[in-house]
Formats: structure tokens, C-alpha cells, sequence
């Protein structure tokens, strides 16, 4: 490896003449941090820049060719990551991805890299393992020496050369905006009147207008520059890399693990989503996020939505533009979810907030860049439990990962839990398309109020708009439902259920000011006096034979009800009620016939299923009709009464209604020996003894 570095200084571990030492360290990769570069080469000084490599040839951040240069001149180039996440609240896997990746990265472009700095100085026992194990010799945390915070009066002036523990060196906490000349110089010359030691010195941003927190202007930075190399020059005190401190070796590369692959169809892609796993009070996987002028406050809070835990974010001091937000750990798929290009995800989560909320979502691309994406309708403040759906649009081309949550875009409070994110697929060619022009109508139903919603059965999209919602599948094509049809469709499950997809529009002109509309299993009718209810199959047939809502059994009132004996099942319209099993068919009964049935409990009854509809023509304008126990006679005269078993057959051999008997005048009851039936003109007894009828007549 050490063939290919680029002016890197090597040096053995020596400790300076002078009992003080100072690190000029540079956190992030900031591309501002090339004006202080510059400055240090003129004074000959050198420091080390601890770079974020997902960061690397992005805007405002450093390029290539600005780390070659940099090394050149004789500076160090650490390590600080991938994405810059809080390693702590990472899973260890994740966690050693981000070190140890980073670290196989900026060795890929030539440099030594042997020093590593946490980002926001968050680590403990098992993050500086990780770090030893990914081969780095030594890794910087902050705000462990005094400074000029008056609360850290007490701690040391200054790290010990060598440090007690190289993977958690000690320093002063960052510079930032508040940081004058006086500072700075003050961090020195404290450590030379104590005992001297090792001063890291944390800069972020070396410019004017930018970050309003961690930045200091070009002309403090030389100030302090100038009078250290004064110092330099005088030997008072001593200016090297972490690397020339500490010393060492350059360790072997090490790769992380593998991202794990996406989790299956259907699957809750959040990880930790009710935020019940804890890491120093941090849910696991998730972290802090926001931009802008404002102070947000982040506290796990019981109950959950469901479980223990929620967490609730506080904004204060609140300036627009800017917004605060927790979401999932800005990583490289450990905890942050993957993403598939073209495709778009369902995001869910519940929400109590006293301002209005929205998600707002972000994509990883490159080595581990992460980008805005796009941002949700916002949705109203709410006092209780209250869950938020969202749909995105298709993810972009070359991103990799996906994290994001619900925002807070002023002074209040936002509690959440139970997050949930699914990848409901891409969109198939051509269905934009087609369900824009089924959209525009004619009737048009408005404009789109969610984006287009893909990975539905056999392939389907949908989108909702103004007045309806657009189905569109390969074998249907893009079709309009609304209002009570809709809702009737809904209720079977939309396409997953019996009626699969609409493979037609709401069709109106029926009886009554009726309409339809017909789907690949079935069909849907509405009347203002029945509503919405959908037939299909076999019913749908018998009563399309009575020419559906135009004959006398009018419009359904109710759907298909299964559950019957033998798998029957039945459905009711305005006259009359269709019966289907598989061993008779569907067939209608209504009015006197059907409560002359209804007395025998239906199907469970001796006549079990009708086997025929209802046969008019008999003698003074009487009906029948069959079933699988017999037969229910109806005259205007006798009313309807049921007949079967042996009494029917003697019945039969006097020539049922137009013999001596005429029609049957009540139901079958018991007498002693057997069983009674009478009939306009007489009566048939049948035997239990002997089987035998005998018919008696007035």
C-alpha cells in the first residue's frame, strides 16, 4: 500500500521538544475547509481532515481532487465514516459497514488512513472495538478537556501523549461560531501552564455566511494560524497530524459486512418501527434530522401509539425556513430502508402533534450520499392518536436507500410511533398513461390528489383523484370508480376480492335512475332505493334471465350471502330472493311461495333448495314451484302450502290441482298412525304402519 500514497507524511511516533502539541483537526469534508488548507501551507502547518466519503465530489463538500491536494501538502486524511450517523444508535453490523468501509475507501484512493473521528462524538466499549477491528490506530471524541465552556473547568487541559486509551482520544468540544481569538489561544496556552499534553482542535466550517453554529470566519482562522506558527517558530509548542502522535502502522483494509437484501413483498421495510429497542435512550436505527434556524428537543415518552415507547420532538426558538424530524439512521441499508429505482412505497405512521405535520423523505445514492427527495401534503395537528398514509412517487433513477419521517415546521410538539413502509412495486408501461385519459373522462373526475399507486394483483395501479379513483391492470385497462359503487367494491377487498377489477365505467339510464358497472367477477347495480350490491355468477345469471332490474324481481338489496348448507348460498332483491347450491342451480322464490318455504326453514327443511323458479299457468291461476323435498302449490283461492313424500305421489295419481282434490289447503300434519294433508276437495292420510295412502274426499 505504501507504494501508492500521495505525499503523505510518514513519520515514527516522537514526541515535540516542547511539552505541548496541537492537532488542527478538520471534521465532514467541508469544501470550505480548502480555504483553511491553503492558509496552513503558507505557515507550514499541517493538519488532519477526517472525511465522510459518501460526502466526497458532492456540492459544498471536498472532491477528489481536493483530498489529493490536501495529502500532498502534507496533511492526513482520516476517517469519518460513510454517511456520518450516530454510531451508537446503529445495529454493530451497520455500524461496522460505516467504519470500516469508509476507511476501505479512502485506502482505495492512495492514503494512509490510520486515525478516525466519531461523528458527534457518540461511542462507547463496543463502537471503539469496531474501530480497532476496521484497523484504524487511534479515534478522536469531543468535549473531553477543558474549553471555554465554564462547565468543563474542572476537566484536564489537555489529552496525555500517548493518549490512556488511543480509541477514545480526548479533546476540547468543537469551534464553533461563538469562538473568539482569545479562545482559541487560551486552548494552548492552558495546556503549556498545566503540564503540557496533546490539544485537538475540532473545526467544521472555515467561511462566512454558512452554517450559523459550527463555522468560524477565514480571518480568525489565520489569526490563530499565524500567531501557532509564532509559537511553532518559537518551540514553544509543537504542530502534527493525529496520525504523527499516535503513530503506528498502517492496518490492513477491512470490509464491512453486506447490506442485508430488501425484506420480502408485503413486508414492514422500517426497522425497530414502534421504537421499543433503546440504545442510551435512542431508539435503534433511528436518529435526529432537521435543517434551519430552531432547537429541537428529542425525548422517548410512555405509552406508545402500541407498546412502550414513542418518541416526542419538541422545536423551539423556531426561524423559517427549517423543519425537525426523527427518522431512520441516514446509513447504508443497515437500519435506513432499500430502495429499487422506478418503484414506490406506502409510508404509514401515527401521529398526536400541536401544528401541522408531513413526511418528508429522503434517497441515498453514490457511496452514501443522501439527497431530498420529496415531502407529503401536510396534514392537520391532531390531540389524539391519529394515523397518516402517504404514497410516494417513483423513487429516482440511481437511488439506492430511502429514510423518512414526519416533520414539524414550527414552535410545538410532535409525538410518534409505529412507523411502517412497504414497497407496493413499479409502475408497468403505459398505465400512467391510460389512467390520466380514464381521469379526464368524459365525465372528468378532477385533478390527482395522491400519486400513482402500483404492485397491486395481477400488476395494478391505482390513483385517486377529486370525485374517484382509477384502477388499471394489464387485462382491464383503466377504469373510474366512485361514490356508493366504490364503497360497495371496497367492502369485497377491491381487486383482491371475488369482483376483481372494474372492466367497465359506471353506466347509467337504468330503471328508476339506476346505474351499473361490471368488473371481471361480477357486476354492481345502485338504485336511490336499494344502494349499491354486487351479483356474480350463477344469481347473476338467473336474474339476468328475468331481465334484471327491469323484471319483477327489481334491483338486489343486499349481496351474495354464502354460509348455507351444503355451500348454498343466497342473495334478496326488491321482489323475491335467488338460492343457488351446487347440486340445483340458482333459482328465485317470492312472495306467498317464498314464505310458505321460509315456514319449513328453508333449505334446512324437508324441501330442501328450489329446483325450479316458480311455474305459473295452472288451474284457476295457480302457481307451483319444485324443490329438492317436494313441491309448494299456490292458488288465489287456498293460499300456498308445500306437498312431498308419498301424500304427493297420491296426489299425483288423481291428477294434483286439476283432479277431484284441487289444491292443497294446508301443510302436511300428524294424525294417529301417520300423517295428514287436506285439500279443497278432501283429504290424503298416509300411514306409518303400512305406508299406504288412502284419499278421502268431501
Amino acid at each position: 500500500m505504501a507504494s501508492f500514497l500521495v505525499g503523505v507524511v510518514v513519520a515514527a511516533p516522537a514526541h515535540a521538544a516542547a511539552n505541548t502539541v496541537v492537532s488542527l483537526t478538520f471534521d465532514d469534508g467541508n469544501a470550505d475547509q480548502m480555504t483553511a488548507e491553503s492558509t496552513m501551507k503558507s505557515l507550514g502547518l499541517n493538519g488532519t481532515y477526517f472525511i465522510t466519503t459518501g460526502w466526497i465530489d458532492q456540492p459544498t463538500y471536498l472532491t477528489t481532487a481536493n483530498l489529493q491536494q490536501i495529502a500532498a501538502d502534507g496533511n492526513e486524511i482520516g476517517g469519518h465514516t460513510v454517511t456520518h450517523p450516530d454510531l451508537v444508535s446503529l445495529t454493530a453490523a451497520e455500524s461496522t459497514r460505516q467504519i470500516c468501509n469508509g476507511r476501505v475507501a479512502l485506502m482505495n484512493m492512495g492514503f494512509k488512513v490510520t486515525s478516525f473521528a466519531y461523528p458527534f462524538a457518540s461511542e462507547d466499549p463496543a463502537t471503539e472495538a469496531l474501530v480497532k477491528g476496521c484497523g484504524y490506530n487511534s479515534a478522536r471524541g469531543l468535549g473531553d478537556t477543558a474549553s471555554k465552556d465554564p462547565a468543563s473547568a474542572t476537566l484536564p487541559a489537555a489529552d496525555t501523549i500517548p493518549p490512556a486509551n488511543p480509541y477514545v482520544t480526548a479533546a476540547p468540544s468543537e469551534v464553533d461560531s461563538t469562538w473568539t481569538l482569545a479562545d482559541l489561544q487560551n486552548q494552548v496556552t492552558h495546556a503549556q501552564t498545566t503540564g503540557g499534553g496533546w490539544v485537538q482542535l475540532t473545526f467544521h466550517h472555515i467561511a462566512v455566511g454558512t452554517d450559523p453554529t459550527l463555522t468560524i470566519s477565514p480571518t480568525l482562522f489565520n489569526q490563530f494560524a499565524t500567531w501557532l506558527s509564532q509559537q511553532k517558530a518559537a518551540g514553544t509548542v509543537a504542530v502534527q497530524t493525529v496520525d504523527q502522535v499516535i503513530g503506528g502502522t498502517q492496518q490492513p483494509a477491512v470490509q464491512g459486512p453486506a447490506v442485508p437484501p430488501p425484506p420480502p413483498p408485503g413486508t414492514n421495510m422500517i426497522q425497530n418501527p414502534s421504537l421499543e429497542t433503546l440504545v442510551n435512550t435512542i431508539p435503534l436505527c433511528w436518529a435526529a434530522g432537521g435543517f434551519g434556524t430552531n432547537t429541537p428537543a428529542f425525548a422517548v415518552v410512555s405509552p406508545g401509539h402500541t407498546g412502550t415507547n414513542a418518541e416526542q420532538l419538541t422545536v423551539t426558538g423556531f426561524v423559517p425556513p427549517g423543519d425537525a424530524k426523527l427518522l431512520p439512521a441516514l446509513d447504508l441499508g443497515g437500519c435506513s430502508p432499500t430502495g429499487t429505482p422506478g418503484h414506490i412505497y406506502q409510508l404509514k405512521a401515527w401521529y398526536k402533534s400541536t401544528a401541522p405535520t408531513q413526511f418528508e423523505a429522503y434517497y441515498r445514492v453514490g457511496n452514501g450520499f443522501w439527497k431530498y427527495w420529496t415531502a407529503s401534503p401536510l396534514v392537520p395537528a391532531a390531540a389524539n392518536w391519529t394515523q397518516i398514509t402517504w404514497t410516494t412517487p417513483p423513487l429516482p433513477a440511481g437511488a439506492s436507500g430511502i429514510s423518512w419521517g414526519l416533520n414539524i415546521q414550527a414552535n410545538g410538539t410532535i409525538t410518534t410511533d409505529d412507523y411502517e413502509m412497504y414497497d407496493v412495486g413499479s409502475q408497468p408501461a403505459g398505465a400512467a398513461t391510460a389512467i390520466a385519459a380514464a381521469a379526464a373522462g368524459p365525465p372528468s373526475i378532477g385533478t390527482a390528489t395522491g400519486a400513482m399507486v402500483c404492485g397491486l394483483a395481477a400488476g395494478g395501479c391505482y390513483q385517486y383523484f377529486q370525485s374517484g379513483v382509477v384502477h388499471w391492470s394489464s387485462a382491464t385497462g383503466a377504469h373510474v370508480t366512485k361514490g356508493a359503487i366504490d364503497a360497495a367494491w371496497a367492502a369485497t377487498n377491491w381487486e383482491n376480492g371475488v369482483l376483481g377489477y372494474p372492466t367497465s365505467n359506471e353506466i347509467g339510464g337504468l330503471k328508476n335512475g339506476g346505474v351499473y358497472q361490471t368488473f371481471q367477477g361480477g357486476v354492481i347495480h345502485w338504485s336511490p332505493a336499494t344502494g349499491a350490491h354486487f351479483t356474480r355468477g350463477a344469481i347473476d345469471a338467473a336474474w339476468a334471465a328475468q331481465n334484471w332490474e327491469n323484471g319483477f324481481l327489481g334491483y338486489p338489496t343486499s349481496n351474495e350471502i354464502g354460509g348455507l348448507k351444503n355451500g348454498g348460498a343466497y342473495q334478496t332483491f326488491q321482489g323475491g330472493v335467488i338460492h343457488w347450491s351446487a347440486a340445483t342451480g340458482a333459482h328465485i322464490t317470492r312472495g306467498a311461495i317464498d314464505a310458505a318455504w321460509a315456514a319449513q326453514n328453508w333449505e334446512n327443511g324437508f324441501l330442501g333448495y328450489p329446483t325450479s323458479n316458480e311455474i305459473g299457468g295452472l288451474k284457476n291461476g295457480g302457481a307451483y314451484q319444485n324443490f329438492q323435498g317436494g313441491v309448494i302449490y299456490w292458488s288465489p283461492a287456498t293460499g300456498a302450502f308445500p306437498n312431498g313424500g308419498a301424500i304427493r305421489v297420491a296426489y299425483a295419481s288423481q291428477g294434483w290441482e286439476n283432479g277431484r282434490l284441487g289444491y292443497p289447503t294446508t301443510t302436511e300434519y300428524a294424525v294417529s298412525g301417520g300423517r295428514a294433508q287436506n285439500f279443497q276437495g278432501g283429504h290424503i292420510t298416509w300411514s306409518a304402519t303400512t305406508n299406504a295412502t288412502t284419499i278421502t274426499y268431501n
